[in-house]
């Protein structure tokens, strides 16, 4: 099996360090990174830029609701011609902190309560993706499992990466469930190689009310924030690797 392992990176603002992502970056494959809005500004964009090019990792734009007090997990009401202008704002930043750097976007995924949203409001994920289309048609698409983000990058013509994330817990329809919610973000290094295990070995997971769903990804994504996530990756790879996976970045996964 060959699997992307990445991350959320780039998650720091100004003097506050938010990870150790120069140490998650020895053991992914590519980068989630921040784009200014919920976290990240242009010397933390440049830095994370040219230590995924040095490190030889896929560089992805993380988009978010432009919420630095609330991390982007706070939901808000914005129109879709503004999200959609946030968007392109966004992979504009980051794209042109990659094109000084010698590094380029490869993909691209929605961060924090803009992921939510997109993730289950088929007319957003629709308005949305035609903004990423336009912006780039040949960047991949990285979403956890959803049905609207799927239907419109077929429509678009644009390339998916299902993630798999190996920290947050599922509902029932392959949704994240909210952060609100106990024990939705695991953090225990232990439950989270048994999900990555039967992820790997099954290709389900075991939802917050106990069913048991498919996932058909092709990546596993944990967050670059949490306070054990460098333990976490190096528990995520080893459990790769010793099923006799490899790990590789997602462009070589998307056809």
């Amino acid at each position: 099996m060959k699997i992307d392992l990445n991350a959320d990176l780039g998650e720091g603002f100004g003097p506050w360090k938010m990870g150790e992502d120069e140490a998650l970056m020895d053991i992914i494959s590519s980068a989630n990174v921040a784009c200014g809005f919920h976290a990240g500004d242009p010397l933390i964009m440049d830095r994370t830029t040219r230590l995924a090019l040095a490190k030889g990792i896929d560089l992805g734009g993380h988009v978010g609701f432009p919420d630095l007090l609330g991390f982007g997990r706070r939901p808000m009401h914005v129109d879709t011609y503004e999200l959609q202008t946030y968007v392109t704002y966004q992979l504009g930043a980051l794209a042109g902190m990659a094109r000084v750097a010698g590094h380029r976007l490869t993909h691209m995924s929605f961060h924090g309560a803009l992921g939510n949203r997109v993730a289950a409001d088929n007319e957003l994920a629709d308005a949305l993706l035609a903004t990423v289309k336009a912006f780039d048609p040949d960047l991949i698409v990285s979403s956890s499992t959803s049905r609207a983000m799927q239907n419109a990058a077929e429509r678009h013509g644009l390339r998916i990466a299902t993630t798999f994330l190996a920290d947050r817990a599922y509902d029932k329809d392959g949704l994240l469930v909210p952060r609100a919610l106990p024990d939705s973000v695991i953090k225990e290094p232990s439950r989270v190689r048994d999900r990555v295990r039967q992820f790997l070995d099954a290709g389900t997971v075991t939802c917050y009310t106990g069913e048991v769903i498919e996932v058909p990804a092709c990546s596993i994504l944990l967050h670059g924030d949490n306070a054990n996530a460098l333990e976490l990756a190096r528990s995520i790879r080893r459990e790769i690797e010793q099923g006799g996976g490899t790990i590789v970045p997602v462009s070589q996964l998307v056809a």
